[in-house]
């Protein structure tokens, strides 16, 4: 019997488990309310795990039938409003149930994934220090793929998130009047077209980058006689090479600057790195590949699998320790429902195929020796 098999028997009870932490929803470093549920839930199952790591990180201790290989793998889903933690905790229970493995399994509970960086508030809590894992693993949902597949990229697998703030200072005036001001929404409109030349221009083809202006804010809609003194743009910049950051970067804060002076003008820019690319270990995603084909077959897995231009701070582990990061097809992008979409729906149906990958990644990780199966 397969893990995916064995889990299947639960399929209802984490069901309506992940029913329920969703209609709950928590943002980063506020999942009080989640972390108490899964402690909960591992303590019923009489798993040991450690609570308050990065804030309110969980991690759970499995051992398996023997630790003689001193082998330790961790596994990682994020749970802040994320549609993953039912899986790792269906994972934690089949893996204390059978513990066909030599070493030790690490579940990783991870808080604050939506942009504030909860992967890296835990390893700076010592998450490798107190579980020292020696290659780490995750896996998130995937709407483009449909349901019995899963995909893994080699290398760059998601992009590095940047955010940036250009702050846009002119003079007030009246709208009858623009001769008298300094129009800053004239400037934001014009560096809002100069951005998009970054990537058609300064970036090889070959390479790929992103710049989205997303929001910008200036005057006031009642009052349509009045040229603000101030904007503000907010956007984020997505890159996969270093060099090509550094060149994005650069480039904004020389168009920013000068193009604001044009107009008489001053514009600031706030460039913050929030997250680093995240990039698979050919080893670990090579190995990640095989696992899935033994679960689901050769044709159900996507061995390159592209790269996404999204971001994921799981990227933080994979600076830190070896692994890799997979994608489990859910379906649902053809009908326009993808990830961070009002109308996204988890389909419950995978759950016991993303918490079987996961629980034979530990069990492959970490074999019994024959000596010791028998």
């Amino acid at each position: 019997m397969t893990p995916v098999d064995h889990i299947r028997r639960w399929h209802d009870e984490f069901r309506a488990f992940r029913r329920d932490l969703h209609a709950h929803p928590e943002l980063g470093f506020e999942e009080h309310r989640t972390a108490r549920s899964i402690c909960d839930r591992l303590t019923r199952l009489k798993i040991e795990h450690h609570a308050g790591i990065g804030k309110t990180g969980i991690v759970a201790v499995i051992p398996g039938q023997s630790d003689e290989s001193g082998r330790r793998v961790g596994l990682r889903a994020d749970m802040d409003a994320l549609p993953m933690q039912e899986e790792l905790l269906a994972a934690a229970r089949y893996l204390n149930e059978t513990r066909n493995f030599d070493g030790i399994a690490y579940l990783i509970f991870q808080p604050g994934e939506e942009g504030y960086a909860g992967a890296k508030a835990m390893i700076q809590d010592g998450l490798f220090d107190r579980f020292p894992a020696q290659q780490v693993y995750a896996l998130h949902n995937w709407p483009a793929l449909p349901p019995g597949k899963l995909g893994i990229t080699p290398g760059p697998a998601m992009a590095a998130a940047d955010r940036i703030e250009i702050t846009i200072d002119g003079r007030g005036g009246h709208g009858a009047h623009p001769h008298l001001a300094i129009d800053p929404v004239l400037v934001a409109g014009h560096i809002i077209t100069a951005a998009q030349s970054i990537v058609s221009r300064n970036v090889n083809p070959i390479d790929t980058a992103v710049v989205s202006l997303t929001a910008l804010q200036a005057g006031n809609p009642a009052a349509m006689s009045v040229i603000p003194a101030h904007a503000k743009l907010v956007g984020t910049v997505r890159t996969f090479r270093p060099a090509t950051q550094d060149m994005v970067e650069r480039r904004l804060h020389e168009m920013v600057g000068s193009i604001a002076a044009a107009f008489g003008a001053r514009a600031t820019l706030k460039y913050e790195r929030v997250y680093p690319p995240t990039i698979n270990h050919d080893r670990e995603a090579d190995f990640a590949a095989d696992v899935a084909e033994m679960l689901v077959g050769e044709e159900n897995v996507v061995r390159n699998l592209p790269p996404s231009m999204g971001a994921e701070d799981f990227a933080f582990m994979l600076q830190a320790r070896p692994g890799a990061f997979a994608r489990l097809g859910q379906g649902g992008a053809e009908g326009g429902c993808f990830l961070h979409n009002s109308t996204y729906d988890f389909n419950d149906d995978v759950i016991p195929l993303g918490a079987g990958f996961l629980s034979a990644l530990a069990e492959r990780s970490m074999p019994v020796a024959p000596h010791e199966a028998g």
